[in-house]
């Protein structure tokens, strides 16, 4: 079984579409990594703390996804 974020996969067939899956997440910095981060924009370029913080929210979004899926797997039909 693929779980994927797209609807098509390139190189494969569908042939059953089970259902949709989603994952989901919130975050939030601590007052240290927002005011690093504000002074970070002060001076422009790539501000890391929120860079991460967002790498970390769409990996557990996508930990979440297959989890859901999995239990969907799980499930009589």
């Amino acid at each position: 079984m693929l779980v994927v974020t797209t609807e098509n996969i390139a190189g494969y067939h569908i042939d059953k579409v089970l259902g949709q899956t989603f994952g989901v997440t919130v975050r939030s910095r601590g007052i240290g990594g927002n005011i690093t981060a504000s002074l970070r924009s002060i001076f422009g370029g790539e501000i890391k703390e929120y860079t991460e913080m967002i790498e970390d929210a769409r990996k557990a979004a996508i930990d979440r996804m297959i989890q859901m899926r999995m239990q969907w797997g799980r499930m009589p039909s």
